[in-house]
């Protein structure tokens, strides 16, 4: 063993695997198809309460991605310890929209194909994922479900009222009903014909109507 031996390190020897030109061209990329992702995200959210720390995680997840295959693809026995000790990691947020879930793994999809230098593919490939979400997600529907929830005085107001909403909706369904001494209270989902509401303007006008309030409806949230 000579002097020089004792001094060589295999890990300086592993700068020069990447070449920064590589990694600047990989990163820039990155952003750029990061910040394509989040303005499709942006552009298509139809939930409550818009996050921009989502949208800004989607730009760091491609671009830390790349940067994690990039180092993958430079040195065999390294991909065999990062698959080890990405294999310990957990994520514990709760991911109530399915749509985040695409977005999450397009911009896992991009970092790996763009770090593999299939720079048409992921170029290519994200105008048109882009292009479908955007046709897609913004669709409107006047299918879209809504819920009435109705104060009403007495039986006969009921039925007046139920009477009425389906002569004015496309399909209307009682999901509760509650009756205690001086009124009932109905929740009916109900299916517009179009984008019209001044129905609800003269049901809470009918004689024995307290109050209509239309609210939409997606399942997990009303408001």
């Amino acid at each position: 063993m000579t002097f020089n031996d004792i001094f060589k390190s295999s890990f300086l020897e592993n700068v020069s695997s990447v070449s920064i030109l590589d990694m600047a061209l990989a990163l820039v990329l990155a952003f750029g198809l990061g910040i394509f992702i989040f303005l499709i995200y942006k552009k298509t959210y139809n939930g409550v309460l818009y996050s921009s720390s989502f949208g800004v995680t989607l730009i760091a997840l491609t671009m830390i991605t790349t940067v994690v295959i990039l180092a993958v693809t430079s040195n065999v026995v390294l991909s065999l310890g990062m698959v080890g000790a990405l294999s310990i990691v957990r994520f514990r947020t709760a991911i109530k929209e399915p749509l985040d879930i695409a977005f999450l793994f397009w911009a896992i999809a991009v970092g790996i194909v763009l770090a593999a230098g299939m720079i048409p593919l992921a170029v290519i490939g994200s105008v048109i994922i882009g292009l479908i979400l955007l046709v897609f997600v913004n669709r409107k529907s006047h299918s879209n479900p809504y819920i009435v929830v109705l104060q009403c005085a007495n039986h006969a107001s009921e039925q007046a009222a139920r009477a009425y909403l389906e002569q004015q909706t496309q399909r209307c369904v009682v999901k509760s009903k509650t009756a205690q001494q001086g009124g009932v209270e109905l929740n009916l989902e109900i299916r517009l014909k179009d984008d019209n509401t001044d129905f609800i303007n003269a049901l809470a006008e009918m004689d024995g109507v307290a109050s209509a309030v239309l609210v939409s409806f997606n399942g997990e949230y009303m408001g």
